[in-house]
């Protein structure tokens, strides 16, 4: 039986784009509904096109960069915990390494192997990279999930500005008079391209994401537009 290529069988999957997809999708979903909204807002209360271009260009630049620190400041808490679960796995396999090796062949045997090949198994890993193998199978750590903060912000930032800049185009090329019906639309459509493109870049059926994120979108816009028209905004 050939060899297989184990780089080029795991490329054929998608989870390993999950991190920063996630981090897209939202940043995106947020730029386009956050941006939306404001210029909706500020439109019906507006005769003139330039208080609406500024308002969207503040919410576009303060959305980006929100996001972008937002993002990496949560996601950087979850490597402090990672990093903290680590240290705390060194010292057990310092201090208690019979008992950390007892707690890997009953992982091993809860998922479906044999008691005595659950010890063997985890001898032979723990011979090779014991922390490494108390990581990934005890911790549920590895190179996927790990989180990775710089990549989550730059995906996030990078994100929102391209979904902002959608409804800044509509601001931009629209006739005041058709503003707000512009942008009503134009964010629904909006919503169904990121839906469609987060699936094919995933590998996901496309229906069920699109649906998703423009029905949740949707209602997040006209929630939006109801507080505004609470603070006197009639949209």
């Amino acid at each position: 039986m050939d060899k297989v290529n184990l780089d080029n069988y795991l490329d054929k999957h998608y989870i390993h784009r999950s991190n920063w997809l996630r981090a897209a999708v939202l940043g995106a979903n947020d730029g386009i509904i956050s941006v939306s909204s404001l210029a909706i807002g500020v439109a019906a209360a507006s005769s003139t096109h330039e208080p609406i271009i500024l308002a969207t260009v503040a919410g576009l630049v303060a959305g980006a960069l929100s996001m972008a620190a937002g993002e990496y400041v949560s996601v950087s808490s979850q490597t402090d915990t990672e990093k903290a679960d680590i240290e705390r796995e060194k010292q057990e396999l310092r201090d208690t390494p019979i008992e950390e090796l007892q707690v890997l062949a009953q992982i091993y045997e809860a998922r479906g192997l044999s008691k005595a090949t659950a010890l063997q198994v985890a001898i032979e890993l723990t011979q090779k990279d014991a922390l490494g193998t108390h990581i990934r199978d005890e911790l549920g750590i590895n190179e996927i999930s790990k989180a990775k903060p710089l990549q989550a912000a730059l995906a996030s930032g990078a994100s929102f500005t391209v979904g902002g800049l959608l409804p800044l185009l509509v601001v931009l090329f629209t006739p005041l008079s058709l503003m707000e019906y512009a942008l009503y639309i134009s964010t629904i459509f909006f919503l169904i391209l990121l839906g469609a493109t987060s699936a094919k870049t995933g590998g996901a059926p496309v229906l069920k994401p699109v649906l998703r994120i423009t029905i949740w979108g949707t209602v997040a816009m006209l929630v939006s537009a109801y507080v505004g028209s609470l603070f006197g905004v009639d949209i």
